[in-house]
């Protein structure tokens, strides 16, 4: 037997329970194990219509649904944990439903210690002639929902077994929080949690919860209610387990951005595509209309890249043309821009100048800092880059202008020996 259960009375034999058969409120004792009747007093036998106590323990229970027998031990694990559990079941004496509130112990029967649980009949619940009502107990019995009820101060006054079985939490003397707390990761979201929902009279909030799966994300919709037996405030708190919901929706934004960033940027390099140049770059040249300042377009085209494709392979090409933007990425500031449109072909914005001599440079720095030798397998290759560059308002007013402007100038730079950088009028 679990050394969870070491605490628990055990009853050796019927014969202990002799004086049980003065108490003249049902009780009875249930074998959690066997799925049966260990043993009931006399008023039991009543309550269901029998002659002996052996009518009782041979009750044939083999009708009962796995629901049921769940229902059971689920009574037993939280009688362990809580010592006594007060909570309303539904019984079938002579065959027609009786819905009754019991009170629950845990203990352990026979010489093989099973586990067992000594139900007490505490009273009676008048739930009228209409079925709907115990149609509602047995749903709250059954379903998957986590129902608890709590005292204001956090206390578990009831909880179905879904609540039991998600939450088998044993608070000790130490315990400075209450249990409704303790549910949360973040404690002191629970307790704000709790006292928005006593101030609200209830309302619905998503949290972090630590329950028996792990941490898992629970939507609780929360009410206030009267306890049907003594009319003191209650919170009534329904939880639903929205964990997968959340994980699918994170998926399908992580996939929304993911494609969202394919739409805009280079896959090889993470650099912008000329698509989300064209937007900023938009953006950026309004800017410029309404600063009256004035930007650049510089149109780079790497010399001597074919040759590296060529003679090592697109692998190492890939490599570095990667390497390739980084270096453009570390001389940039963060109003600048640059983006790769194609091949080995690249363009830069440069914003906010005063004069055309910040934009010759840059030019001269990334010539320089794209001709320093590029590591590859066992050898070193060099590059070189030509550059275009249109001016704005020298050279255009809008950015498509702009760009073929500096495209035009990039081949001028081409034609006349490479690794050099020409203005559009220069």
């Amino acid at each position: 037997m679990s050394e969870k259960y070491a605490h628990l009375p055990h009853i050796k034999t019927l014969e202990e329970l002799k004086l049980y058969e003065l108490i003249p409120d049902v009780v009875w004792i249930f074998d959690v194990d066997k799925h049966g009747w260990w043993w009931g007093n006399q008023a039991a036998l009543k309550f269901w219509g029998l002659e002996s106590l052996e009518q009782l323990i041979n009750k044939d229970l083999s009708g009962d649904t796995q629901g049921a027998r769940d229902r059971t031990v689920q009574t037993f694990e939280l009688a362990n944990v809580q010592g006594l559990t007060i909570d309303p079941w539904t019984t079938y004496p002579n065959g027609k439903p009786k819905t009754l509130y019991m009170r629950h112990r845990a203990c352990l029967v026979g010489p093989n210690k099973h586990r067992a649980i000594i139900a007490y009949i505490n009273e009676t619940v008048d739930l009228g002639e209409s079925p709907e009502n115990l149609l509602l107990v047995e749903a709250t019995r059954y379903t998957k929902v986590l129902v608890t009820s709590f005292q204001f101060d956090g206390t578990v006054v009831t909880e179905n077994p879904a609540a039991t079985e998600a939450y088998p939490h044993e608070l000790t003397a130490s315990d400075k929080y209450n249990v409704f707390e303790k549910r949360f990761v973040d404690i002191q979201a629970g307790s704000e949690c709790l006292q928005l929902a006593i101030e609200q009279n209830g309302g619905r909030w998503t949290h972090e919860m630590n329950t028996a799966l792990g941490v898992r994300k629970h939507t609780l919709d929360i009410r206030k209610t009267r306890h049907p037996l003594t009319g003191d405030f209650l919170l009534l708190v329904a939880e639903y387990d929205v964990t997968d919901l959340h994980a699918a929706i994170d998926e399908a934004d992580k996939a929304k951005a993911q494609l969202q960033k394919m739409a805009h940027y280079d896959a090889l390099t993470q650099l912008p595509n000329l698509r989300l140049f064209e937007e900023k770059g938009a953006a950026l040249l309004a800017q410029a209309k309404r600063n009256n300042s004035q930007l650049a377009i510089i149109f780079a085209d790497l010399d001597g890249f074919k040759s590296i494709n060529d003679n090592y392979g697109h692998a190492t090409g890939d490599k570095v043309l990667r390497e390739v933007a980084d270096r453009l990425s570390s001389e940039l500031r963060e109003s600048d821009l640059v983006a790769r449109i194609g091949g080995d072909e690249f363009v830069i914005l440069q914003a906010n100048l005063h004069n055309q001599q910040e934009a010759e440079n840059l030019a001269s720095k990334i010539i320089s800092i794209v001709s320093r030798p590029y590591q590859l397998a066992e050898s070193q290759a060099k590059l070189g880059v030509s550059l275009g560059i249109a001016f704005y308002p020298n050279h255009g007013d809008n950015l498509s202008t702009l760009l073929v402007q500096a495209d035009q100038a990039m081949y001028r730079v081409k034609h006349q020996g490479k690794n050099n950088y020409v203005f559009v009028d220069g």
